[in-house]
């Protein structure tokens, strides 16, 4: 563990643009500055990644204490962010992290940051992370890469990269303690009011989309009545005879209504109740299994976590709606 009395600060270089996100900057500047904990851990620089003025995407400027060069000397180089996804960053940027990167330097992408590092090539070969809605586009620009689409953050030989938005203050709180300790760590989380280890990954963020209507109108009937009576047991048999269709038929028709099996498609159904009664009841699980129709807690249980890397009690515990507070 490093201590800050006895070595070295180690050096954090955040690099900006032109049309910079204040949010996104504005974490690492709270994660490794001085100001959280009153205590210096880290010699911060914010380095300009390109000439001319620095100005936000809502007009804001930063005038940085260091160009280009000053990367040849920092521990940790974060790119925070990168203002559009086509863009190739310009050839002396590149070089720098490149040059960083082979000297031994801890090189991290936070959200769309991770784009620059691939544009320069540090994630070739190498697992990453970005945002869920970014996955696609990501694969066909760098099939190189080896996307782990649910992780918030991917530590790979030397290069992080994180998912995006809050993900960043994810990935920052564990650059933090690699370089100290989980204790530290913990105290620029409270000192921030934010969870210092996130359980799951972005499976508990990504629209989990479910086919509500249907070309078919039988289908759509059928679908309708299974919603407000979703605790029942369904068997293929008698939804086909509801129909008058054979089972055959009725499996064909809904897979290709719905792109999924009636199976599939009504654990999607059921999970999204009881993703909505965890956030909005204090049910307890029983209750829940019962609302939902699952067989057992068991099965809720193994199936939830299956879709979203969370257990039902974790999930309650991040997006419980408490009931606002009553004016006296």
């Amino acid at each position: 563990m490093n201590s800050p009395e006895s070595k070295p600060l180690p050096s954090v270089a955040v690099i900006v643009f032109n049309r910079f996100s204040p949010f996104h900057i504005s974490v690492p500047s709270i994660v490794f500055g001085r100001d959280t904990l009153n205590e210096t851990f880290f010699d911060l620089k914010f380095v300009a990644g390109e000439p001319g003025p620095i100005l936000s995407d809502i007009g804001m400027e930063i005038h940085p204490n260091g160009q280009l060069d000053t990367l040849e000397h920092c521990d940790i180089i974060i790119v925070p962010y990168w203002r559009a996804i086509d863009e190739r960053p310009n050839q002396q940027l590149i070089d720098a992290l490149r040059y960083a990167s082979e000297r031994g330097a801890l090189v991290v992408g936070l959200c769309l940051g991770g784009y620059v590092l691939a544009y320069a090539g540090l994630l070739a070969g190498k697992r990453a992370a970005t945002h869920w809605e970014l996955e696609q586009d990501f694969h066909q620009r760098f099939p190189e890469v080896s996307l782990d689409s649910n992780a918030l953050y991917v530590e790979d030989n030397g290069v992080i990269t994180s998912a995006g938005t809050a993900a960043g203050i994810d990935c920052c709180l564990y650059i933090f303690r690699k370089f100290y300790s989980s204790t530290v760590a913990n105290r620029v989380a409270r000192r921030m009011v934010v969870p210092p280890y996130r359980d799951g990954g972005q499976a508990q963020f990504i629209d989990q989309p479910i086919p509500v209507t249907t070309s078919d109108s039988r289908i759509n009937e059928l679908m309708d009545t299974i919603r407000r009576n979703i605790n029942h047991k369904y068997s293929l048999d008698e939804l086909a005879d509801s129909v008058m269709m054979t089972r055959r038929t009725f499996t064909r028709k809904f897979n290709k209504a719905t792109g999924m099996s009636f199976g599939e498609w009504l654990t999607a159904e059921r999970l999204n109740l009881a993703q909505d009664l965890l956030e909005s009841t204090d049910l307890s699980i029983d209750q829940i299994v019962t609302k939902t129709g699952f067989s057992s807690v068991l099965t809720f249980r193994d199936k939830f976590k299956e879709r979203y890397e969370v257990t039902p009690n974790r999930w309650r515990k991040t997006f419980h709606q408490k009931p606002a507070p009553q004016n006296s």
